[in-house]
């Protein structure tokens, strides 16, 4: 099962800075199982939004290059307070450095001006063709989807904002 955490990218500074929210409702999946008397978002997918919204950035830098990209360490992580449904997570992601194959970030996940999590993470970036050589149309089909996905949630209008 695959969560899509972030619904819209709010904005972009290429190489140095990314706002994405997600806008939580009683329909998503996992509020079933997880304190069904009071529904909260996962601390895990609190994380796992902030790892999806630095991708977009490490995406963006690298012209798509990497079909995969996925949190390879997180530190100093802290939660603050529950992301309930009605609620929106503010996800603001600094690039502290990004490489070909890794990236690190510093972020922290906001509810208005409420602090809900923040971290610094470690991301890795790879092909799936690099692991098996026969893999190299998944990395393409891989790679048009995303950039599907990344027109259907704002990212080409907050590039043009960001004058890119």
């Amino acid at each position: 099962m695959k969560f899509l955490l972030v619904d819209r990218i709010e904005s972009i500074e290429p190489g140095r800075r990314i706002v994405t929210t997600k806008a939580l409702t009683l329909a998503e999946e996992y509020l079933a199982d997880h304190f069904p008397a009071f529904p909260v978002m996962p601390g895990v997918l609190m994380l796992e939004a902030m790892v999806q919204s630095a991708a977009w950035l490490v995406r963006i830098e690298q012209d798509y290059a990497r079909s995969v990209i996925v949190l390879e360490s997180a530190r100093n992580v802290r939660y603050a307070n529950f992301v309930q449904p009605g609620r929106k997570l503010r996800c603001e992601l600094d690039a502290v450095s990004i490489g070909a194959d890794s990236a690190r970030f510093k972020g922290v996940g906001w509810l208005d001006d409420e602090k809900a999590v923040s971290a610094r993470l470690e991301l890795k970036c790879f092909n799936l063709s690099g692991r098996s050589g026969y893999l190299a149309d998944a990395d393409a089909s891989i790679i048009n989807d995303l950039k599907k996905l990344f027109e259907l949630i704002g990212g080409p209008s907050a590039l043009t904002a960001a004058g890119r």
